[in-house]
């Protein structure tokens, strides 16, 4: 169950992954679709980390990553790296199975990693605020660098 798409041989098109995401696919087009009108991410396609992770779909903005989502046998994972401020921005406002990933990170610096499984309806809600917490940062950031 979940089980990625492993073979680095062959790097799956967009719709491959869509479609092996079963009967999560559309969740996972409208994450991806998402992201990149609302916040003008760029997609690639990638293999970044290795056998156990997989292809997925890297989003970025200006060089920075933002989040890479991992296609998966009916699910997808998404990747993304938030500060612990940024996390307590949202965590009230998340479900109990989001606060669970966000409780048991993988700490990195101020903050840390979380490895997000969406499978419904609910999981894509958290997921998005999440996303939009760490989006929004960057274009405070990018403002006030101008």
């Amino acid at each position: 169950m979940y089980e990625r798409m492993l073979n680095k041989q062959e790097a799956p098109t967009i719709e491959e992954m869509t479609v092996f995401c079963g009967e999560n696919a559309e969740r996972f087009s409208l994450l991806n679709e998402w992201l990149t009108s609302i916040f003008n991410t760029e997609q690639k396609i990638v293999f970044p980390y290795g056998n156990n992770y997989g292809w997925g779909v890297a989003h970025k903005k200006k060089n920075k990553l933002i989040c890479n989502i991992f296609a998966e046998d009916n699910a997808f994972t998404v990747m993304l790296r938030l500060s612990d401020k940024q996390y307590k921005s949202v965590y009230d406002q998340l479900q109990k199975y989001t606060k669970e990933y966000i409780d048991n990170k993988y700490p990195c610096g101020d903050g840390g990693w979380i490895h997000y499984r969406v499978t419904c309806k609910e999981h894509l809600d958290d997921i998005k605020a999440l996303l939009s917490v760490k989006c929004s940062n960057l274009f405070f950031d990018e403002a006030q660098s101008n």
